[in-house]
C-alpha cells in the first residue's frame, strides 16, 4: 500500500482489494447510470450447472440492464470439456436474456479462450484489443437475440467529403448515421483524417432488408438532395471476418 496527502488533509492511499470500495462505486454509478439512460433494471444473470455429488461442473456469470444483457464469466470443469456444456450455457443465458426483454447480448473473449466458441454461437465481431500478457488479444463481440446473425450484413464506408465544404459534410454524416437505428443499423467504427476531409465508417444492419431500408429512407434522400454537389462521396465495402 501507498499513501499522499494535501493540504486538506484527504489522503489517498493505492490498494491490492478494498472491497467496501468496489461495492460502494457500484452503488454510485448504477444510481448515476439509471439518472443517464432511465433504465434502472439492472439484473445480475447466472447459469450453474452441478453434478451428482453438487459439485461445480460449469458456469456463467453476467448481467442485463435497460435491454441489453452481456457476459462476464463462462468456465466448464477441464474433465467435462468436450460435452457441450459450454453450449448449453449460453443458450440458457440468452433465453433468459429474451425472457428479460433484451434484444442483444455481448461478450468479450482473450484470444487464448474461447472467440471461436462465440463466432460459432453467432456472435459478431466488433473490435479487438492488442497488448494482452503473451502477445494475446481481447476480442469483442455482440449477438442480436431478435433476428438472424446469419442474415448480419457489415459494411465499410468510405467517405470524401468535399474540400469546401467540410464542416457541412460532417453534419451531414452525424444526421444520416443517426438514422441507421430505424432500420436495425449500428455504427461500430467511426474514425477521420486530421483534416477532416476522409471518415471511415464500420456499420452492422441485422438484414439485408434493413440496409436497403435505410438507403432508401425518405430523410436520408432529403438530406443528400439539400447538399447537392457538396454532398460526401461515399464508397461502400462489404465485409465480413478474415
Amino acid at each position: 500500500m501507498t499513501t499522499t496527502g494535501n493540504d486538506a488533509g484527504s489522503v489517498l492511499r493505492v490498494l491490492r482489494e478494498d472491497k467496501e470500495l468496489q461495492a460502494r462505486l457500484d452503488a454510485e454509478l448504477t444510481i448515476f447510470n439509471n439518472r443517464a439512460t432511465g433504465a434502472d433494471d439492472e439484473a445480475g444473470l447466472c447459469v450453474r450447472v452441478d453434478d451428482a455429488d453438487g459439485e461445480l461442473v460449469a458456469g456463467l456469470t453476467g448481467w442485463t440492464w435497460g435491454g441489453c444483457a452481456g457476459i462476464n464469466m463462462v468456465w466448464v470443469r477441464e474433465d467435462r470439456r468436450a460435452e457441450g456444456w459450454g453450449g448449453r450455457l449460453l443458450r440458457a443465458a440468452e433465453d433468459e436474456a429474451r425472457r428479460r426483454g433484451c434484444t442483444e447480448m455481448s461478450v468479450s473473449s482473450f484470444s487464448f479462450q474461447a472467440p471461436e466458441f462465440y463466432r460459432r454461437h453467432g456472435y459478431l465481431d466488433t473490435g479487438r484489443r492488442e497488448g494482452i500478457p503473451g502477445g494475446h488479444v481481447d476480442h469483442h463481440f455482440f449477438k442480436s437475440l431478435v433476428t438472424d446473425p446469419a442474415a448480419a450484413v457489415r459494411l465499410v464506408a468510405l467517405v470524401e467529403l468535399a474540400p469546401d465544404a467540410v464542416e457541412t459534410g460532417q453534419r451531414y454524416e452525424d444526421a444520416v448515421l443517426g438514422l441507421l437505428g430505424r432500420h436495425g443499423g449500428r455504427l461500430e467504427r467511426r474514425q477521420r483524417t486530421g483534416d477532416g476531409r476522409t471518415e471511415v465508417h464500420l456499420i452492422r444492419f441485422d438484414t439485408r432488408a434493413g440496409y436497403d431500408g435505410f438507403l432508401a429512407d425518405p430523410e436520408r434522400v432529403a438530406l443528400r438532395g439539400e447538399l447537392g454537389d457538396a454532398a460526401p462521396t461515399t464508397r461502400v465495402l462489404e465485409v465480413h471476418e478474415a
